[in-house]
């Protein structure tokens, strides 16, 4: 058995085929090698070419979105097209809400930045809270206006929808003009301290938009015509938006000069008091109210008073 394996496994010579063939001159050869070369001379190897279609090679955004990811380079464009702030509200459904549960549950010694923003801030989550909460402060402030005088006869409601306009002018000038400010001095400050941790613009406003977020169950909770549970809400949302806003800007600014670094966060902290505070004085204020009421009584008697004929 071994034998016959050596056997198979070497190479045989074999004689030519004119030692076989010896004087037999009638006999035809052909060569196998001849053979293969003549069939395949004629023949031409063809490759196949891609197949695209009339659309794709028509349309120009098609193209330039193939040679962006095979490139793997991003077009610049500029700031005023659309194309340019698209690209800050592309985000995850499950991103925003994971944001908005971090702004809820502030945890010490967890900067929201660095865990939950990650360097891609986005602006639709700042965006949609914002005017969630303009609808919701007016709406709830007309609903609390008509459920203290519910049933008195003297009080006429009247939907006051100048608070949509105040709610928004307020809500979204705090949102932006705010962090536009604490951007600038963190910037001028880091150039004077090096060791100074500076957010983008950007990451300024995804914090303070999102840190707005529990405004909107506590603002639900003030229609309820109680001064108590409405301060006690307040003072909720006030401690868990306010914490992360110290946690999240108190490493930014701790290497700076302690004078300089304590009033940076407690300009911080007063704006964001002063925001509560103003919407709950403006909005649900119980003497406004009481002042309504009084001049539409007063009004009310003096359409109703009779006149005396002489």
């Amino acid at each position: 058995m071994a034998a016959n394996s050596d056997f198979l496994l070497n190479f045989q010579e074999f004689d030519s085929s004119e030692s076989h063939l010896g004087g037999n001159g009638d006999a035809t050869t052909i060569s196998i090698e001849d053979t293969a070369a003549g069939s395949h001379k004629p023949q031409k190897q063809r490759r196949s070419a891609p197949v695209t279609s009339f659309e794709e090679d028509n349309d120009p955004l098609a193209n330039d979105d193939k040679t962006e990811l095979l490139s793997g380079q991003k077009r610049s464009v500029a700031f005023w097209t659309f194309e340019y702030y698209q690209r800050f509200f592309d985000v995850e459904t499950h991103q925003v809400r994971e944001r908005i549960l971090g702004s809820l549950l502030p945890w010490p010694g967890k900067n929201f930045v660095h865990l939950h923003i990650r360097n891609n801030p986005d602006l639709y989550g700042p965006f949609w809270i914002c005017a969630t909460l303009v609808f919701v402060i007016a709406i709830c402030g007309n609903i609390s206006n008509f459920l203290v005088y519910l049933g008195k006869p003297q009080y006429k409601y009247v939907p006051e929808f100048r608070k949509v306009t105040i709610a928004a002018t307020a809500i979204y000038s705090y949102a932006w003009l705010v962090p536009l400010a604490l951007w600038g001095l963190l910037v001028w400050r880091n150039s004077r301290v090096m060791t100074i941790v500076s957010y983008s613009f950007l990451e300024i406003v995804c914090v303070y938009g999102y840190s707005l977020a529990v405004y909107i169950p506590a603002v639900v909770l003030w229609i309820i015509p109680y001064e108590a549970v409405r301060w006690f809400s307040i003072v909720v949302a006030l401690c868990l938006s306010g914490s992360v806003l110290v946690l999240t800007f108190w490493p930014a600014v701790r290497d700076d000069r302690r004078r300089v670094a304590v009033a940076i966060m407690a300009a911080i902290v007063s704006l964001h008091i002063l925001l509560a505070f103003g919407c709950k004085a403006y909005f649900f204020s119980t003497l406004e109210i009481e002042h309504t009421a009084v001049n539409a009584v007063v009004n009310h008697g003096t359409k109703s008073s009779p006149t005396m004929k002489r």
